[in-house]
């Protein structure tokens, strides 16, 4: 099957500039932990992931936001696909709106697990690709972390039993874009070498340019079946990329672009899009 990857990138954008466009609704939130992971998500939903118009079918993959902030990035292509009606997305985070700045599984279609506390998703990804294998259901787990959480020592439990079980139907994605909402994480609490640690818990790692929508989709593509071994894409990612103002920084964490900067904002991820 031919990839269309002038769509995904076109799709990246979209998650990118729908971010916008519901922050300016909720008066605040995640910018830079969604842009990325937006051609991450973005070639997961349109090219690799096996999904149906039904969020119940029992043999789809599943995929886990350990890093549940970046569910404004989310929530677009959800309702995009179908999940849900594409007005929810005009109330997102207001009183009384299924969509929250951290998704609940419970009120969501689409959402896999809920998320909020960091660290946890990875534990209940090991345990849902385990019930899944049981079930001799052909379906993956897909878990995205960020890389400031590699210090919660929950990540490292569940990495150890993920190996201990040969949990070859799990994949784990890690966002590295070097930068947490306090600062660097090098200089908050270094997690280098994050590849060879990986490695070490059993892990078979995969060290790729996040934003490559080519290196992701051959990535993806490649990763080795019935292999007893659980996978890790440790993709190399720049925090807020696409906004030249937000890129490499953490001051946009959580922030607002509101009025005249988010409309130059969208024009120049527009503008880019078009180069």
């Amino acid at each position: 099957m031919a990839v269309d990857y002038e769509r995904l990138r076109e799709r990246a954008n979209f998650v990118r500039t729908e971010t916008i466009r519901l922050i300016e609704i909720a008066k605040c939130g995640h910018y830079t932990s969604v842009f990325s992971a937006a051609e991450i998500i973005s070639v997961l939903y349109y090219h690799e992931m096996k999904l149906s118009d039904d969020p119940d079918w029992p043999d789809r993959d599943r995929f886990l936001m350990s890093k549940g902030h970046m569910a404004v990035g989310l929530y677009p292509i959800l309702a995009d696909l179908g999940y849900f009606p594409k007005d929810w997305l005009d109330s997102y985070a207001l009183l009384g709106s299924a969509l929250g700045d951290h998704p609940d599984m419970r009120k969501i279609p689409g959402i896999d697990f809920s998320s909020g506390s960091l660290g946890h998703n990875l534990s209940n990804g090991v345990g849902m690709a385990l019930g899944l294998r049981l079930r001799n259901s052909p379906a993956r787990v897909f878990v995205i972390m960020g890389d400031g959480e590699q210090n919660e020592g929950q990540i490292w439990e569940a990495a150890q039993a993920a190996s201990q079980f040969k949990v070859d139907n799990l994949v784990g994605i890690i966002d590295r874009n070097e930068l947490s909402l306090d600062g660097a994480t090098e200089e908050i609490m270094s997690i280098e070498p994050l590849a060879d640690k990986w490695s070490a818990f059993g892990w078979n790692v995969h060290v790729i340019d996040g934003h490559s929508i080519h290196q992701l989709v051959d990535t993806f593509k490649n990763l080795p079946q019935d292999s007893q071994t659980p996978q890790l894409i440790l993709a190399k990612t720049v925090k807020g990329k696409g906004l030249d103002f937000m890129e490499g920084t953490r001051l946009w964490h959580v922030g607002l672009l509101a009025g005249k900067d988010a409309e130059n904002a969208v024009a120049q991820l527009q503008e880019a899009e078009g180069e």
